[in-house]
């Protein structure tokens, strides 16, 4: 849950990127669960494996452990009786985020940053997390804390939870649960029955009384907004990850396993649906038939949020190749932004026309990127590879979401954001 006004922040990096389809074909089993091979966009490019891990840690090491000022999202904030602890923090907004922290933590357990994971899940339990029974928020996290470990809103924001539960099983399957809150199967468990089940409880936040349930719509079977029921009901189109749905339908309690298989369908029928016929482009902001919601007379725009959308679509081809769909929807969104050249923006109304003052974002250029493991023209995805390869690591003040997707990217475009399955 995160709104800015993009501004010109970051150098124009012409995103028209990469991706050869090589010998992907629709099919049963042909996504890289079953078959353990990942695509390597950059290798496929002409880079070498020791350049593409250069890049990768190279942006790792400023990202988490460079210059305090102007450099890191990472800070390091002591030691409690479960071990060291730290924050990754939004530098521009001066707050420490729940997808921020849920970000970090999948970073570092896609590249083996155990001390990094535990310190960052460390402070997500001390301060971030809702321990008693009588908060709205129960078994959630606040989606936004002062770095001193004050909430400045400590409703839930789903995208947060989503991704901490993946992280969480991921960490399990690749270094084995501890005990306590390293239990990370536990963990995951238990985060994953409360964005399902969680009942309804009213209670007292920072911004006065709340009334909150599951981050789950039951019926639409899709994620929502804000479990907040005081709101209108509705849903974000980057929150929807059916590659993640349908690992805890193998992997999560047993008895809700058949409704997150359903909920993968709806979320790759709802990518169909939500965004823009012509421009590939979806909103910020959606009821759960797609229709972008409003604010006052404008509808809910192509922003910040939105850009995750065909990273979340293109991964979840990459990763079961369940919905050829998702491919239609990756060559429609580079088709419109190759016809920018270097000149798109990063607000944009549905059918294309542009909202604001022009900027462009590296995160933007980075999902655009990840759009390629499910584009079908290899010549105009490979430019968009080319635009990822050739970004600066984000520095400054807007180097948080740049930096988390710079990141991210790089992992999903060389092969290294994996499925780290069960060791028995």
């Amino acid at each position: 849950m995160r709104f800015r006004i993009p501004i010109a922040s970051a150098p124009f990096v012409a995103v028209i990127f990469c991706l050869t389809l090589t010998g992907a074909q629709p099919g049963h089993k042909k996504g890289a669960f079953f078959t353990k091979k990942y695509r390597n966009l950059f290798l496929e490019g002409g880079h070498t494996q020791p350049e593409i891990d250069r890049k990768i840690n190279a942006a790792f090491q400023q990202l988490f452990h460079g210059d305090k000022e102007n450099q890191t999202v990472y800070y390091e904030a002591g030691l409690n009786e479960n071990g060291p602890f730290a924050y990754l923090t939004d530098f521009r907004n001066h707050d420490v985020r729940s997808e921020g922290m849920s970000y970090g933590m999948m970073i570092a357990v896609q590249m083996n940053k155990k001390a990094e994971f535990d310190a960052l899940w460390n402070w997500a339990k001390t301060y971030m997390y809702h321990a008693k029974p009588e908060e709205p928020g129960y078994k959630f996290f606040s989606w936004s804390m002062r770095t001193d470990g004050t909430a400045r809103d400590n409703s839930p924001a789903p995208d947060g939870e989503e991704y901490w539960t993946m992280a969480l099983y991921f960490a399990a399957n690749r270094w084995g649960s501890g005990k306590g809150i390293y239990n990370y199967r536990a963990e995951a468990d238990q985060l994953l029955d409360a964005m399902k089940n969680r009942e309804v409880i009213t209670g007292k936040t920072v911004r006065g009384e709340e009334t909150d349930g599951a981050e789950f719509n039951a019926q639409y079977k899709m994620v929502r907004f804000t479990p907040n029921n005081r709101r209108p009901d509705h849903t974000d189109p980057s929150y929807h990850l059916p590659a993640f749905y349908e690992l805890w339908a193998r992997w999560g309690p047993e008895a809700d396993r058949p409704f997150w298989s359903a909920a993968a369908a709806a979320s790759r029928d709802f990518f169909s649906k939500v965004t823009n016929p012509n421009t590939g482009l979806a909103p910020n902001i959606a009821s759960f038939d797609g229709a972008p919601m409003s604010f006052g007379n404008r509808p809910s725009p192509f922003a910040d949020d939105a850009w995750r959308t065909a990273a979340n679509w293109s991964v979840d081809w990459s990763w079961w190749q369940a919905d050829p769909r998702e491919r239609q929807l990756s060559d429609r969104i580079q088709a419109f932004f190759a016809a920018k050249d270097d000149n798109y923006s990063t607000r944009y109304t549905l059918d294309g026309n542009p909202v604001g003052n022009p900027s462009h974002d590296i995160a933007l250029v980075a999902t655009n990127a990840v759009a390629s493991l499910a584009a079908t023209e290899p010549a105009r995805a490979r430019k968009f590879v080319d635009a990822l390869w050739n970004a600066p690591v984000p520095s400054g003040l807007w180097r948080y979401y740049d930096g988390m997707w710079y990141v991210m990217a790089f992992l999903h475009c060389s092969g290294q954001f994996r499925i780290w399955m069960p060791k028995h």
